[in-house]
């Protein structure tokens, strides 16, 4: 149980997707407040699972792929549920297209690396990236359930949804730029032997 623990909690953030999602059809404001919940919990897993997985050496082929599925689902629903409630609206969809397009992006290159046995370490900037990622998304998710406390809430959740789309366009860059030799190069023809990438990396 204990060596499979990382991978368990991955899946368990890949379960709670939907149930993120239904919140959002649950009547104000306890939906929103439910959806919040869920939305943190997942979050948690996904800073506890790569935690665990270094402290115990339990890095594993399947957590290297399931772990940025786990990421980007839980990300791209909060973003599209919130287009979907009108959260996030007008310009505000431009930081929300720049963070999906940079993860498909990665998720390109990722997958084309782990045919070349490429390891990609997380930065302190990716970390920041997807730390305030989930400030922003958790603010707007909430937002609503307080607007009669604190109107001006959803303007912080937006000021912070472009920071994290600043912090997005630098990581994408940076990691573009640190493996285009590997996409470039001779040495970038595919193998069939593949060693798992670091998980949790972004």
């Amino acid at each position: 149980m204990g060596d499979h623990l990382p991978n368990l909690l991955t899946l368990t953030r890949i379960l709670l997707v939907p149930l993120f999602v239904a919140a959002f059809w649950l009547d104000m404001p306890a939906g929103r407040w439910v959806a919040l919940v869920v939305f943190l919990v997942a979050a948690i897993t996904d800073y506890a699972d790569g935690w665990i997985a270094r402290a115990r050496s339990l890095e594993s082929r399947l957590g290297a792929m399931l772990d940025p599925i786990a990421d980007k689902l839980l990300i791209s629903s909060a973003l599209m549920m919130l287009v979907y409630y009108d959260d996030i609206r007008g310009w505000v969809i431009i930081p929300a297209l720049i963070i999906l397009a940079r993860e498909i992006l990665v998720s390109g290159m990722r997958e084309f690396l782990a045919t070349i046995a490429v390891q990609v370490p997380v930065s302190s900037i990716s970390k920041l990236k997807t730390a305030v990622q989930v400030i922003a998304l958790a603010i707007l998710i909430v937002a609503p359930a307080v607007e009669h406390v604190w109107g001006g809430l959803h303007r912080v959740g937006i000021i912070a949804l472009w920071g994290a789309a600043g912090l997005t366009i630098y990581t994408g860059f940076s990691y573009v730029q640190a493996n285009l030799a590997h996409v470039s190069g001779e040495h970038a023809r595919p193998t069939r032997k593949a060693s798992p990438e670091v998980k949790g990396a972004s």
